[in-house]
């Protein structure tokens, strides 16, 4: 027996989610829903339902909302309370009042909440991740990350933090198993919109890892890299391609005088690893299948999604005070 799934929000994300549900074993996709209509063909056979309500009077077993970040608590309280588990598009909300309710509506219900975090999927991080918990990389001194590229259209109510800082802040205390303790950060508004369109920060994590993140909508290249530097050398994960690579610290001793005369680090070997590259949007999709049904599962819960939006809420009110902030 299959879980009957629903869909809201038929936009960029919403083609894909479609898509996956229909290929992923044990869910059926028996209903679609979204107020502006299905231009894109996304539904097939399905009727477009309305609204959130339609949705639910469907009969479904479990959700995906891919709809705009500010309809996210209207539709994810509704579906807690019919019995609905339910998957929410990142960030978890607009606010971390919102959140907080989503994540206390979830709970009370017995369901499972969970967040679209999906470069926790990605099989780069996936492969890093593993790799630093096996100490290949010693102690972790550093972790930056670059998220740049233009302007995308399907945005317009939440800024660049929200929608895509969240990934790196998200992603960075998962690699390093580590929460945020502090961050400070600087915007930029070049767009001409209400939001921000660039962000720089900095932080540290509980563990005393410092991190770094650049995330814009202002660069015509598009970018995704995490580094992680460590006392053994640095891994790159390049997660727009699922490649990772390590540059390990050499061992050769150096006889170029200048060279030398550095008594840090130098070159060593350069790896990069070969392993299994499956999509992340499917993966994620079958650890939330996983948790409903009962089975262990990396799911994103609500829980650690409202932990992200902290983050991200602390950094945008070190932009507009100038003052780090304690998360």
């Amino acid at each position: 027996m299959s879980l009957r799934a629903g869909l809201l929000g038929v936009g960029m994300m919403g083609r894909h989610h479609a898509r996956v549900l229909r290929e992923l074993d044990g869910v059926e996709l028996v209903a679609i829903a979204d107020p502006g209509g299905d231009p894109h063909g996304v539904a097939g056979d399905l009727d477009i339902l309305p609204d959130i309500d339609a949705l639910i009077a469907a009969g479904i077993d479990t959700a995906v909302v891919a709809a705009p970040t500010r309809f996210h608590e209207d539709a994810a309280l509704k579906l807690a309370d019919a019995g609905v588990h339910t998957l929410v598009e990142k960030p978890i909300a607009h606010s971390l009042e919102a959140g907080r309710r989503m994540v206390d509506a979830f709970r009370d219900a017995g369901l499972v909440g969970a967040v679209g975090h999906i470069e926790r999927f990605n099989p780069a991080l996936q492969e890093l991740r593993k790799r630093l918990a096996a100490g290949e990389a010693g102690a972790i001194y550093q972790i930056q990350t670059r998220r740049q590229g233009p302007f995308p259209s399907r945005i317009a109510d939440v800024g660049v933090a929200k929608d895509l800082a969240s990934h790196d802040v998200d992603l960075t205390a998962w690699v390093a198993q580590s929460s945020y303790t502090t961050v400070f950060a600087q915007t930029t508004f070049k767009s001409g919109r209400e939001h921000e369109d660039m962000i720089a920060v900095t932080g540290r994590l509980d563990s005393g890892i410092i991190v770094n993140h650049l995330v814009n909508w202002l660069s015509p290249m598009k970018e995704r890299l995490t580094v992680v530097t460590g006392e053994k050398g640095a891994f790159i994960a390049d997660t727009s391609t699922g490649d990772l690579t390590f540059y390990a610290n050499g061992t050769i001793p150096l006889e170029w005088e200048s060279v030398t005369a550095f008594r840090g680090v130098s070159e060593g070997d350069v790896t990069r690893y070969a392993f299994p590259k499956r999509e992340p949007l499917r993966v994620e999709h079958e650890a939330f299948r996983d948790a409903v049904l009962g089975e262990p599962s990396d799911v994103v819960t609500m829980e650690q999604g409202q932990a992200t939006l902290a983050v991200v809420e602390a950094a945008l009110e070190s932009a507009r005070t100038g003052a780090s902030m304690r998360v």
